[in-house]
């Protein structure tokens, strides 16, 4: 069944995502260190490189690791670490094809609760805790995977209205407050680390004294 997705904010790339779930989780894996809008577009990307519609895992898996850097780094490079995603990408096909036979809506598919959905995100290869809550998100807001429980997995990126991350895209308007949110956290981090620093370097003084 295929979604309407907003997230790559390119028609085609968008497509993709809606009808692949392999696309999805690619576009989640590799949503780090560059713009939202260019992770999500690079299966698309990568889909035409291959000579595909679509994504297909164990031909990535089986892939030469040399051969598919090179695909991932031709210009315009699909990530600004193309070669290093590369080979986490063929990490995360190979593991869908040894647990859930090249299926990677298999993961989503069967499971009873988001708890268990959880477990599985943080199962995969390349996903940490935050990476794995954000797309648990994203398959409850806009994929329609809603297994009991689903919105308290994914904690505060599961909450309805939230602005949060890529879980919450729904268009222009709504990836521009995301990343205002994102901008506003790390302004915000950054003041706390000073305030640590400073608060530590009174106390280091106050010892000397």
């Amino acid at each position: 069944m295929a979604h309407t997705i907003r997230l790559a904010q390119s028609p085609e790339a968008d497509e993709l995502l809606g009808r692949s779930p392999l696309a999805a989780l690619t576009g989640m894996l590799l949503d780090q260190q560059v713009a939202m809008e260019w992770a999500f577009s690079a299966p698309a990307s990568l889909a035409a490189r291959m000579g595909r519609s679509d994504l297909d895992t164990a031909e990535i898996a089986g892939f030469d690791p040399e051969a598919f850097a090179a695909l991932m780094s031709a210009k315009p490079a699909l990530h600004r670490y193309p070669g290093s995603m590369a080979g986490r990408l063929q990490t995360l096909c190979r593991h869908l094809v040894e647990h859930y036979d090249g299926d990677a809506a298999a993961i989503w598919r069967d499971a009873s609760t988001g708890r268990e959905l959880l477990d599985r995100l943080l199962a995969l290869p390349g996903f940490g805790r935050q990476k794995a809550q954000i797309f648990l998100a994203l398959l409850g807001k806009q994929y329609g995977v809603t297994p009991d429980g689903w919105r308290e997995a994914a904690g505060a990126y599961g909450e309805a209205g939230a602005y949060r991350s890529a879980a919450d895209i729904t268009g222009p308007e709504s990836l521009a407050r995301v990343r205002a949110f994102k901008q506003e956290a790390k302004r915000a981090a950054k003041l706390s680390k000073a305030d640590k620093a400073d608060k530590a370097d009174k106390a280091a003084g106050g010892t000397k004294s």
